[in-house]
């Protein structure tokens, strides 16, 4: 492991070392401590009633504790990142096993949950090749030892619910890890982060101001195409503005990244899939007749009611930048960091 490396995975007094970090870091920062007086003053002009102020503190509350869970191992190095990431798919996969009742599979369960921990490895390894192949491979096994019950009926349901597991929690999660890889990888998870947390926001606000029609009432009843549409201009405006800074870096590094229509293609990947994503898991509790997969997070649900928008944005983006960018994520550094290679 050389220096650079070291420095990337657990060099934290490189934390603040990009101007769009910082910028990120002070914004979010002000706006968890103006966001009570926000609250106050809607109150005192009768813009939010008493029930609707008990949820927003109590919402306010957790993003206390949400937003550091979040931004810490980032600034403390990709090795922080990658684990908590992580650790962060087995808990949603647990949610998902729980809510759709998965976890009775003992073995199954067993099958997805080594299949995340091997797409942890190969992301903090920067073993490319091998965290490709283990998409094949892990839902092959699946559906393959899953035979070993000798259990034909039900055997459909159970497969299917065990690849869909992996693919959204192993994969599709893993994705957001390997972007750590990548020597720039804070102001660009950064951006991500912000991105898609700050669309669901927009798609709130703007719908509540101007939402008539609804976008998919048996989904989701709350979702309109006024909030929607707003959450992809105001999303799309907000990639465009501090994804010009991001990617700052020289053309050989960033390829076409900074063009205005490459980051315009940005802003629209992660606003639209990251509805989608919310949608998904919205008809995976409309299917199982619940409103939240869990109450990890008061005000919020579960873990996968508050991170279902990043699932299939992590890929969508992933590959979007990769595709763009001359050197992908980390095809400059050093692969297979512990494994050799």
């Amino acid at each position: 492991m050389n220096a650079e490396t070291r420095a990337r995975l657990f060099g934290y007094e490189h934390a603040f070392d990009h101007p769009v970090t910082v910028a990120i870091a002070l914004t979010v920062a002000i706006a968890l401590l103006l966001a009570p007086l926000i609250i106050l003053l809607l109150v005192r002009l009768g813009r939010v009633g008493p029930a609707q102020r008990t949820e927003l503190m109590q919402r306010y509350r957790s993003w206390l504790v949400l937003i550091p869970a979040m931004g810490v191992p980032i600034l403390l190095g990709a090795a922080w990142t990658i684990l908590g990431i992580g650790i962060l798919s087995i808990l949603c996969y647990r949610e998902y096993a729980r809510a759709t009742g998965l976890f009775r599979e003992k073995f199954i369960s067993l099958l997805v949950v080594v299949g995340i921990f091997a797409v942890t490895f190969a992301v903090a390894d920067h073993w490319y090749g091998f965290f490709v192949a283990l998409f094949p491979l892990s839902v092959g096994l699946i559906v393959a030892l899953a035979t070993l019950a000798d259990r034909p009926q039900g055997y459909i349901q159970r497969v299917a619910l065990g690849v869909l597991g992996f693919v959204l929690f192993g994969s599709a999660l893993g994705h957001l890890g390997y972007m750590a890889n990548d020597t720039d990888y804070r102001p660009i998870m950064m951006l991500f982060l912000l991105a898609v947390e700050a669309n669901d926001v927009f798609a709130y606000i703007t719908g509540k101001t101007f939402g008539r029609r609804k976008l998919a009432p048996h989904t989701s009843p709350n979702k309109t195409i006024g909030g929607a549409l707003g959450a992809l201009v105001l999303t799309t405006a907000l990639v465009l503005v501090l994804g010009h800074y991001v990617f700052a870096g020289p053309p050989e590094r960033q390829g076409a990244m900074r063009e205005p229509l490459v980051l315009l293609g940005l802003g629209v990947i992660i606003s639209v899939v990251g509805q989608l994503g919310d949608l998904v898991l919205s008809s995976i509790k409309r299917d199982l007749g619940l409103k939240d997969m869990g109450a990890t997070i008061p005000g919020h649900g579960g873990l996968l009611d508050r991170f279902d928008s990043l699932i299939l944005a992590a890929p969508a983006v992933f590959h979007y930048v990769g595709y763009v960018r001359q050197i992908g994520f980390g095809l400059d550094q050093p692969a297979r960091i512990f494994s050799g290679g």
